[in-house]
């Protein structure tokens, strides 16, 4: 029995996954969001849907907009935020060091009792002084070293230099040779040191207008010079018994009649004329250093030609004659 021939083979190539087939009508599409995505769907379903649509239910869709919430944090008041400090250790810090300097308090009146482990300051006088300068009282740092006007800010010799009471600036150890070198005196209406004048009663101040006046009757000099209007204010209230009023103050030269130290009537010396000049303290800021000068320069004016006239302290070299020319007064 003859054997049988094997069909002949194709030559095409049949695909192992063939495409599905192109849907031949576009057929009515169903809503979307009715069907669920996780349902099987039978290759006849599969091909009658539009491949756009099938596409739809896997869009993103947006959330519905609502409206802010209302934020419930309170704010606080500025005041109340505190500044935020600084981590860096090289950095300055917004809080204040407590070792900041503090603001001076204003001083009221302090007992003697308060200073009275502090030594009086000596007196420097001599015979027929050209000038006499009355200081309120010895401050702390006075008292302490022993010198007049020697705290660092006291313009006292500064202005001496200025004014050309003295023909260099001398410094506060000096003012032991002031009487011999240049014809000037120390002293003060006030003995006991305070640390400023605030610290002493108006009835102190009024009291040693006596002491005063027979210091300058004493010693006579031609000139004394107070430096600060609360010792004029204090001489002028011994004298008349009331306050000074409103006008009645100035500085520089005073009337003759306002002469210090008179003696009895009949004595030949008619007393010394009062120069009023401010105060020379570190803590009176009223007036610039300028405006002190113009008032301290006229009594230095009188000075010069006062020392040309007498022919005695015209400078550091003279000061062993002028002692003896005052000694001999």
């Amino acid at each position: 029995m003859p054997r049988r021939r094997p069909p002949p083979r194709s030559s095409a190539r049949i695909p192992r996954n063939p495409p599905p087939p192109l849907p031949s009508a576009a057929p009515t599409a169903s809503d979307p969001a009715d069907a669920d995505p996780h349902d099987e769907v039978s290759p006849t379903s599969a091909t009658t849907k539009d491949f756009p649509s099938r596409l739809q239910q896997y869009a993103y869709q947006s959330p519905t907009s609502t409206p802010p919430r209302p934020s419930t944090t309170r704010k606080r008041p500025r005041s109340a935020i505190s500044p935020p400090t600084l981590t860096n250790a090289n950095a300055t810090t917004t809080t204040p060091s407590p070792s900041a300097k503090k603001r001076r308090k204003p001083s009221g009146y302090a007992p003697p009792s308060t200073y009275a482990h502090l030594p009086h300051l000596t007196d420097k006088l001599a015979p027929s002084l050209l000038i006499l300068f009355v200081g309120l009282n010895p401050g702390i740092r006075t008292a302490t070293t022993g010198h007049a006007y020697s705290h660092p800010t006291n313009l006292f010799w500064r202005l001496l230099h200025a004014a050309g009471i003295t023909p260099r600036r001398c410094e506060p150890r000096e003012d032991v040779d002031l009487p011999r070198l240049f014809g000037l005196g120390n002293t003060n209406i006030v003995a006991r040191p305070t640390r400023d004048g605030a610290e002493l009663s108006r009835a102190e101040m009024v009291a040693g207008y006596d002491a005063l006046e027979d210091k300058v009757g004493r010693w006579r000099p031609e000139v004394v010079c107070l430096v600060g209007k609360a010792i004029w204010e204090s001489v002028w209230q011994a004298r008349y018994g009331r306050k000074m009023k409103v006008g009645e103050f100035r500085y520089g030269w005073q009337g003759e009649g306002e002469r210090m130290g008179k003696g009895a009537e009949g004595e030949e010396w008619e007393g010394a004329r009062v120069f009023v000049a401010t105060t020379t303290s570190g803590l009176a800021a009223t007036l610039k250093p300028h405006e002190k000068e113009a008032i301290w320069k006229p009594l230095g004016e009188w000075v010069i030609q006062r020392r040309k006239e007498r022919g005695q302290w015209l400078g550091e070299e003279s000061g062993a004659e002028g002692e003896r020319s005052t000694s001999d007064a």
